[in-house]
């Protein structure tokens, strides 16, 4: 069986290298704002590159919106922040058509005003906030990179890539994202508590002046480059054995799979869909070029499994009841699951497609 990857263009190796230049320009900005977080940053550039949207969720105050305003200046992206209230309304987000007059001709004609989500990063600030008709508002331009209004289709230019924030508590008065809808995000994001010293120095950041810290930020990377990168970041090769890797963890998270774990089985009531492997897979690959590899492993894919996979795993009573978390129940798993005999590959059926 041959697995060995292709090799990559000049052209494709001088991007992989333009890539990590930018990625560790990047931190360096961040980390005159941002003190900590860099798993996080690392998972929202790789949802950047993978082409994705990420949910963000952590308590008030962790700089979240900071974070994302900076890392948009850092790529040159236009960045726009939507506050969700109970009162927002779907127009607000997309846009609204208006009627103009032609002050020489008299005649009037309708005008498509744009909203804010005519940009490049946009910050869905607690999305769980506001009723479900206006958290469908962002389904069509998050999968199909456009809005209808009027039956006018008005595409979103890119890259386009949402960040919707989430806080875990003060559940009164919100409307959770149906499952269906948290699937259309690549990753979910667990923003936690700095540590000791972390804090220090964020106490200490703020007897300075935050603002012109972020002026000082300067742009690793253009519009194009972004672009380019996404690009680049298709073309990575990966494995067919690497690809059976992600989807026997995706699989696995099915309880009624023959080769589902007793703890799956148990507590688990609902697995992950499809959309879980092509998102692991296309993270692996954007995860594998911002460590300077030109090729994923299964290293990359165990990485990513966490952020693909928590958000579209249904516990059930059981695992409230005995104190098992989403993240906890992929621990398992990826302790159960070996790349290299993982009990899917290990199928004769399946053999002959790899080997294939």
């Amino acid at each position: 069986m041959n697995e060995s990857p292709s090799s990559p263009s000049q052209d494709d190796l001088a991007a992989v290298h333009r890539l990590r230049e930018a990625h560790e320009g990047i931190c360096e900005g961040l980390s005159r704002v941002i003190v900590g977080q860099n798993e996080v940053v690392e998972q929202l550039l790789i949802a950047l590159f993978a082409g994705g949207h990420c949910i963000i969720e952590g308590v008030p105050g962790l700089a979240k919106t900071l974070m994302i305003s900076t890392l948009a200046r850092s790529l040159s992206l236009s960045f726009s922040r939507i506050q969700f209230t109970p009162d927002l309304m779907p127009s607000d987000i997309t846009g609204t058509e208006v009627i103009q007059e032609d002050r020489a001709t008299g005649t009037r004609s309708f005008t498509f005003l744009r909203g804010p989500v005519f940009a490049n990063v946009v910050l869905a600030d607690e999305i769980n906030r506001t009723p479900p008709k206006t958290q469908a508002a962002l389904l069509e331009a998050m999968q199909e990179r456009q809005v209808t209004a009027g039956g006018k289709r008005h595409p979103l230019e890119p890259p386009f890539f949402v960040l919707a924030t989430q806080n875990p508590i003060e559940q009164e008065g919100t409307y959770p994202l149906p499952e269906a809808q948290q699937d259309r995000f690549m990753f979910k994001v667990f923003v936690g508590y700095p540590s000791y010293e972390e804090e220090l120095r964020i106490a200490e950041l703020t007897l300075g002046d935050v603002a012109v810290a972020v002026d000082s930020i300067k742009p690793a990377l253009g519009t194009d480059e972004v672009l380019d990168l996404q690009k680049t970041v298709q073309r990575v090769p990966a494995a067919k054995r690497v690809v059976a890797h992600a989807l026997d963890l995706v699989r696995a998270t099915r309880p009624d799979e023959p080769s589902a774990p007793e703890v799956v089985r148990r507590m688990i009531r609902w697995g992950a869909g499809p959309r879980a492997v092509q998102f692991m897979v296309a993270a692996a690959k954007a995860r594998a070029i911002l460590h300077n590899q030109y090729h994923v492993s299964a290293e990359d894919v165990r990485a990513v499994a966490h952020p693909v996979l928590r958000h579209r795993i249904v516990t059930s009573y059981a695992a409230e009841a005995e104190g098992y978390t989403t993240d906890r129940i992929i621990d398992e798993l990826l302790k159960r699951i070996d790349p290299n005999q993982s009990p899917i590959t290990q199928d004769a059926r399946l053999r002959k497609v790899l080997e294939s």
